[in-house]
């Protein structure tokens, strides 16, 4: 099941994407407004029951950031080792990661524009998965914390490189300018292990591979980002763990390869999907 948020005629909706369209599940769960009220409620389980024998109510609909009212996104910086090397300060691996917040605004959906601001052109990609909590918990042991996620997704976590930069100790205005980045296209159900111990990730630039890596080469693997962060913050339903990027984004060649109008990036992950943006400058 690919479970998505989308838009038609003006109204939003949650539901499942088909091979023939998309069907939308807000009557059948008329309590609930978005997915991350299903998953804050604790009833994600029961979309794959409500969809049966349902047809297929919209083909022609826009797909919007997966999870539009998240409240809580997390993301791990610097967390594979070749993107530690990129940095060329000589340091080792760091004993913890590095963790900042980004905002739901800050996301557009699946074949939507990322929008390129007039203030900096340094628009960058940085593919990744994203995990999103089904169970909520402190203290999450790392043998336990699979069994506190409820699905996967991709997001390109798109970075304005130079605002990245304006302050010594944080990221978060280089990592939050509306619809800079992207998630999605659709929520997959974690079921089994080898959905993230298994997985490739990859990112292309129209067409061209830049990023290509396997989660298992992560410095700290998802079972210790849950962990390291419930210890810190309870962890709560509908939150979302963006996980890490592999080495390859545009500001590490020389020159940088920023991201400019016209550009496709697409980040895919077997049994996830891909996740497609093109790239337009911010209209006036």
């Amino acid at each position: 099941m690919k479970y998505a948020t989308f838009s038609a005629d003006g109204d939003t909706f949650f539901g499942v994407i088909t091979d023939s369209g998309a069907i939308a599940l807000n009557e059948a769960f008329p309590d609930y407004a978005s997915l991350y009220e299903v998953i804050a409620a604790g009833a994600f389980d029961q979309l794959s029951g409500a969809v049966e024998g349902k047809p297929v109510t919209h083909t022609d609909f826009k797909y919007e950031m997966v999870m539009p009212d998240a409240r809580r996104i997390l993301c791990v910086g610097v967390n594979f080792p070749d993107r530690n090397a990129e940095y060329k300060d000589g340091s080792e691996q760091p004993k913890y990661m590095s963790l900042f917040p980004r905002f739901a605004s800050g996301f557009t959906g699946h074949d939507r524009p990322l929008i390129r601001p007039p203030e900096n052109h340094t628009l960058d990609y940085e593919g990744e998965v994203a995990v999103v909590i089904g169970k909520g918990g402190r203290r999450i042991s790392q043998q336990d914390a699979y069994d506190h996620i409820a699905a996967l997704t991709l997001c390109n976590e798109g970075t304005i490189r130079d605002w990245v930069r304006h302050a010594k100790f944080n990221v978060t205005q280089g990592k939050n300018w509306d619809n800079s980045g992207a998630m999605g296209p659709w929520l997959v159900p974690f079921t089994d292990p080898s959905q993230l111990d298994d997985a490739r990730i990859q990112t292309h630039v129209n067409g061209k591979l830049r990023q290509d890596d396997t989660l298992n080469r992560m410095m700290f693997p998802i079972r210790r980002e849950i962990e390291y962060i419930s210890t810190f913050m309870t962890l709560q339903p509908g939150d979302i763990i963006v996980t890490g990027t592999p080495t390859g984004a545009g500001a590490r060649f020389d020159p940088p390869k920023y991201l400019v109008p016209g550009d496709v990036v697409e980040v895919s992950v077997e049994g996830i999907g891909t996740l497609r943006n093109t790239v337009e400058d911010e209209q006036p």
